[in-house]
């Protein structure tokens, strides 16, 4: 008769100790297929980004006293920055340019389209979708040369309310908005997506349900529609707002960051002081700066976020 052995009180079981004996090699095998990203990653996003972080606390140039000895300043890069009136000009158009185009601008219009296109006929859905998107897949510098175009001293909206005696220099008297009308126009579609695809998850059950109980069209958004897609709308600020960031070549194109500094954000003011006046590591030391208000902007969209969850 066959004697049964059982394993000692504590004695690992055999899968367990198949596990415990060779852990390093199973783990080496499943961090292989990814070896490749990885290493991509650490050379195109962690070195340029750590060498940023080099650069922004020394005094490189590209030509200069700075080009030929670079020196570790500390942070006095940081210091001329914030005791810049231009930077501080430049925080404060970045932050209007991206809530009027971004939060308010993209945002409000991409769900209303969105909430239009949901009761609309097929055609006109499709003729909409096709519009926007369109704008949305222009190359961002043929956007801005659209606009100029459009809203230039003599371009097409001064033709046509000349008559008017409504004429003038738009991207002289109004940059700003001038360059944010662009933006929304350009960047609506990522909008209306998002909010398409949140919206046909919504049951038309409850829809109908809170219409049968006397909800008007502005009740059901607010009490129904809204809540519904709460998580939806935070990520879609968040990526929105963060794109809007780093917003340049429609600047550049249409303004360049003028006249003066009227419409000069973080992006063209960092883009000035590291190639027009040559001191890279005060135009990376800004660089940063824009990268923390975006880590901002990300924690306390990622904040909301977690409440909503």
């Amino acid at each position: 008769m066959a004697t049964i052995t059982r394993p000692s009180p504590g004695a690992p079981a055999g899968g367990e100790l198949r596990r415990r004996t060779h852990p390093v090699r199973v783990d080496i095998a499943r961090a292989l297929p990814l070896t490749p990203a990885v290493l991509l990653l650490l050379v195109f996003l962690a070195g340029p980004i750590l060498w940023c972080v080099y650069a922004a606390f020394t005094n490189i140039a590209l030509t200069g006293a700075g080009s030929g000895d670079t020196q570790f300043v500390g942070l006095a890069n940081f210091r001329e920055a914030f005791g810049s009136k231009d930077f501080a000009n430049s925080v404060v158009l970045t932050l209007v340019f991206t809530v009027l185009s971004a939060v308010i601008g993209q945002n409000l219009l991409g769900l209303a389209l969105a909430l239009l296109q949901k009761r609309a006929a097929p055609v006109v859905r499709s003729l909409v979708g096709a519009t926007v998107i369109g704008a949305w897949v222009i190359p961002e510098v043929v956007a801005g040369y659209l606009w100029y175009a459009f809203l230039a001293q003599d371009g097409t909206l001064n033709e046509v309310i000349g008559g008017l005696g409504l004429s003038q220099n738009w991207l002289y008297t109004l940059p700003i908005v001038a360059v944010s009308l662009a933006n929304v126009w350009r960047g609506t579609a990522f909008s209306m997506l998002v909010y398409n695809a949140a919206l046909s998850e919504i049951p038309a059950e409850i829809e109908e349900a809170a219409e049968m109980d006397g909800a008007t069209g502005w009740g059901r958004l607010r009490h129904v529609t809204i809540p519904m897609i709460r998580r939806t709308v935070t990520t879609n600020l968040m990526l929105i707002t963060l794109q809007t960031l780093s917003v340049f070549g429609l600047i550049y194109t249409m303004t360049k960051g003028g006249p003066g500094t009227k419409s000069q954000t973080l992006p063209l003011y960092m883009y000035e002081q590291a190639f027009s006046f040559s001191q890279i590591g005060y135009g990376t030391a800004i660089a940063l700066v824009l990268l923390v208000v975006g880590a901002v902007f990300s924690l306390v969209y990622m904040r909301l976020l977690r409440e909503d969850g």
